[in-house]
């Protein structure tokens, strides 16, 4: 019985000893953490995207509280209001970015690039990418699997059927950039929304040249670089038999969309066809340039 005893109690001293020792090491070693985070991510959309280069709104939170300024910090989602209330409640400067939002660099639609075989395997984008080109003769194009529309959480995509390509609600777009990353293709690129919702961009990835690209796709880029003569900022280069807009400079003239040859560049958003003056002085529709897309997708 005494054994038991000196038991219980060398047991009880040491469980005391333990705990001490606990309390002593979590006191040294504990973090303190900003009470302000809280506040900031709850200011924050929450979709945990990672639109902004963060694992999630919680850590944009704890790094828009530990920063300097706010410079290299910005919420896609949220936007420059989101912003702005942070760095109000901060006390920090917020960066005032134009909204951004998806668009698809291909051009590639059934009747303008017809298969060439059947694709049997799995119902993604990722794995025929690794298997081969794809269903058509254009290993730049667009797989139609649909993986853009599963990383897109906002729900701003959709497959068109007629078409076999991802359209994009441009109302629903945040600009998170989920849909870049997750392309095997590259085919996504964030852009400026413009004034009135209004973008010029050459819808097309084919780096192959010309003669190529044209039998593989009726609407490819074919790298003759008339669009680049013909804009008058500069705003176009062509490199790797490809053009390319840079959105900072171009002024959406359109005059690239009456150039192009093949359709290539769309033009979004615009009241109207582009058109140019026909030699007896009427106005004519650019020859091979689409319709002005007027739908809220691309």
């Amino acid at each position: 019985m005494e054994g038991l005893v000196y038991t219980v109690l060398a047991l009880s001293v040491l469980g005391v000893v333990c705990a001490l020792i606990l309390y002593f090491v979590a006191q040294k070693f504990r973090v303190v953490e900003d009470p302000r985070i809280d506040d900031v991510e709850k200011m924050l959309p929450g979709a945990n995207c990672g639109g902004c280069g963060y694992a999630g709104c919680r850590q944009f939170a704890a790094t828009a509280v530990e920063a300097a300024d706010l410079s290299a910090q910005f919420c896609p989602v949220g936007g420059a209001e989101t912003m702005k209330r942070i760095g109000d409640f901060l006390g920090k400067s917020a960066p005032e970015r134009e909204p951004m939002v998806a668009v698809l660099r291909c051009n590639g639609s059934c009747a303008n690039r017809p298969r060439i075989n059947v694709y049997d395997g799995a119902a993604s984008c990722a794995v025929e990418s690794a298997l081969y080109a794809g269903e058509t003769a254009c290993p730049f194009g667009c797989l139609g699997q649909g993986d853009c529309v599963a990383a897109c959480n906002f729900g701003a995509l959709s497959m068109d059927p007629e078409t076999g390509l991802p359209v994009v609600d441009q109302d629903k777009c945040t600009g998170c950039g989920a849909c870049v990353k997750r392309c095997p293709k590259q085919l996504f690129e964030l852009r400026r929304k413009g004034p009135k919702d209004r973008r010029v961009y050459v819808a097309c990835r084919n780096r192959d040249k010309g003669a190529v690209a044209r039998k593989s796709c009726e609407a490819a880029c074919i790298g003759c670089g008339k669009c680049v003569r013909a804009c008058p900022f500069e705003a176009i280069t062509l490199g790797d038999n490809l053009a390319y807009i840079d959105y900072n400079k171009c002024r959406l003239c359109r005059k690239c969309v009456v150039e192009c040859p093949t359709g290539a560049i769309r033009d979004v958003n615009f009241p109207a066809p582009a058109t140019r003056p026909s030699q007896n002085g009427a106005a004519e529709s650019g020859q091979g340039a689409p319709a002005a897309d007027t739908q809220k997708g691309e």
